[in-house]
């Protein structure tokens, strides 16, 4: 009698979770007399907008399927706030709502049909989702260094390349001269570009250019996939929106795709996401509100001895005393602050942290005030 084959599951290839492997470290500043201060993730704390729950609700009622393309109105909507607030011009049938960001992140080379044999490039410091994909796919990842992301893949045989501008974890942005090289350099090559650009809305000292943007693509979006979030801008993490858009060969594919699999932003929440891209004013104080919580927690780490490095972006600051990583985070953990570490996001993170922005005005004070003690 033949024997069943010996089941492998898939989480056996990949690493521990990151954010169980300090549990350690949480437990630590959770025994602090006045609690702890989680900014170890980038989970919004403000209120959803209230026209975006109006929205939610009175989308309720609705009994049927949706589409995976979305509604025209949520295409719509998305396109006109990309040549709105970033000057960037996209067909809406070049658009495909997803289930959040990071369903797509995680499942996207394996939709684009990359598996073993292909070598999927990722940045230095990476979230760690891009290679969580890959290793799914049965692809190898190869982190390219941030200077100079040609130099370092120049000697590869490379099939797709992850962009994250503005960067998680460091903040950093690649201007549209970089990008643009490296759009040529790809373009040559016949690489496809996948640019995590959910951090979009959040430039501080700079302002982030889109993959798609004219001045870095030629308005040529061939072998080009923008992913964007509506978790950062309008706190809709809860939500679970996001989008991909860009070569309309690989939106057709991922469509095709993803219908068989029935990926599908829900009725209700595609409404509650046509309200949040036609208005701008709560994303604006959403970003005022950030604003002031970036510039008390920055001077809090300084006073404390942690050099801010990039940070000109997103919703966290890249900081380092030159030890360690655990060891700053330990050192916090004490004074009742919990961070990540910035082994989180690969080897070249190995003396840094990430602190997030994402904790309401009186806990931000209480930071500051812990480190002033």
């Amino acid at each position: 009698m033949a024997q069943p084959l010996e089941r492998r599951s898939p989480a056996a290839a990949l690493p521990s979770f990151p954010w169980d492997t300090i549990a350690g470290y949480k437990a630590q500043a959770e025994r602090h007399p006045d609690g702890i201060i989680n900014l170890s993730v980038g989970s919004p704390v403000d209120r959803v907008p209230v026209p975006i729950r109006a929205a939610l609700a009175d989308a309720s009622d609705a009994p049927g399927y949706p589409q995976v393309v979305g509604t025209p109105e949520l295409r719509a909507a998305y396109t006109d706030w990309l040549a709105r607030a970033h000057g960037v011009t996209v067909d809406p049938a070049h658009v495909l709502p997803t289930v959040g960001s990071k369903e797509l992140v995680a499942s996207l080379p394996g939709q684009l049909g990359f598996g073993p044999g292909h070598v999927i490039a990722i940045p230095e410091l990476a979230y760690p989702t891009y290679e969580v994909g890959i290793v799914m796919a049965g692809a190898t990842p190869l982190r390219a260094t941030g200077s100079d992301v040609m130099a370092g893949l120049s000697a590869q045989s490379v099939s797709m390349v992850w962009v994250n501008s503005p960067s998680n974890p460091t903040g950093a942005v690649m201007p549209p001269e970089q990008l643009a090289r490296l759009v040529g350099w790809a373009r040559q090559r016949g690489v496809i570009i996948a640019s995590d650009e959910c951090y979009l809305d959040l430039g501080w000292d700079v302002t982030p250019p889109s993959i798609l943007d004219d001045a870095v693509c030629g308005g040529n979006h061939t072998g080009l996939l923008a992913v964007h979030s509506l978790s950062k801008r309008s706190n809709l993490a809860g939500y679970r929106l996001g989008f991909v858009s860009g070569d309309p060969v690989l939106i057709e594919q991922l469509t095709t795709l993803r219908k068989h699999l029935g990926l599908i932003v829900p009725a209700p929440v595609q409404a509650a996401g046509v309200a949040a891209l036609s208005d701008d004013a709560p994303v604006l104080a959403q970003r005022s509100r950030y604003a002031s919580r970036r510039e008390i927690l920055a001077a809090a780490m300084a006073r404390a001895g942690f050099a801010i490095e990039e940070s000109t972006a997103g919703l966290y600051l890249w900081c380092t005393r030159g030890e360690p990583a655990l060891d700053s985070v330990a050192w916090l953990a004490e004074r009742g602050i919990l961070v990540a570490p910035g082994t989180f996001y690969g080897p070249a993170g190995a003396r840094h942290i990430r602190v997030a922005l994402t904790a309401r005005d009186g806990q931000i004070a209480a930071v500051s005030a812990r480190l002033a003690r």
